[in-house]
């Protein structure tokens, strides 16, 4: 394999391990897919440094929050030690809201910088992009009403997952990636900025 195949390789389990080690609460781990000063992380319910998402999602875990990443195709662009992948990728979150029990998938693609640290790739920042989503009742036989001016206060992106981050009392950014607009397309250029050497 030519060493370009090789980066893709170690880059795609890297994404991998993301997913695998931060849903099984495997922390020791999960860390060591960031870039060690400058890895970052934006999603609808947190926008900081990897070591505050580490503790806050290892938090959330440990009282019981439920969210869930599957993986689908990927795709790679290396220039030398910097590169950005696209992963198809679906969020399960699975809570209460107004005491009925749902679940929200949302399907989109994780967006990540990455760079070669001390001979390995590490995250810098990972980006969602946020495509459509869905919100379903867990007991069939249940049922439930959404208040209509909180859902329409988000993109159709995320606007389920959203309304259930914002019951159960996350903040939840506005205005992020979906699909086709201007934030994906600020997105791609910063991509784009960032293989240039940005």
């Amino acid at each position: 394999m030519s060493q370009v195949d090789n980066d893709r390789h170690e880059i795609r389990q890297l994404i991998e391990n993301w997913a695998l080690w931060r849903d099984a609460g495997d922390w020791g781990r999960f860390a060591t897919v960031w870039h060690p000063r400058d890895g970052w992380m934006s999603a609808t319910w947190f926008q900081g440094s990897a070591t505050d998402f580490i503790k806050a999602s290892r938090e959330g875990f440990e009282n019981g929050v439920s969210i869930l990443h599957f993986l689908g195709g990927h795709t790679t662009d290396v220039v030398g030690d910097r590169a950005v992948a696209q992963t198809k990728m679906t969020i399960n979150q699975r809570a209460s809201i107004d005491g009925v029990e749902v679940d929200v998938v949302c399907t989109g693609r994780f967006y990540d910088f990455l760079s070669r640290h001390e001979g390995r790739w590490t995250l810098v920042r990972r980006q969602p992009i946020y495509e459509k989503d869905r919100l379903d009742v867990v007991d069939p036989a249940a049922s439930m009403t959404l208040d209509p001016e909180l859902l329409d206060r988000f993109p159709t992106g995320y606007r389920h997952l959203a309304y259930l981050q914002t019951k159960a009392g996350f903040t939840v950014k506005d205005g992020l990636p979906g699909l086709t607009g201007t934030a994906v397309e600020q997105l791609y250029s910063e991509g784009k900025q960032w293989l240039a050497g940005a």
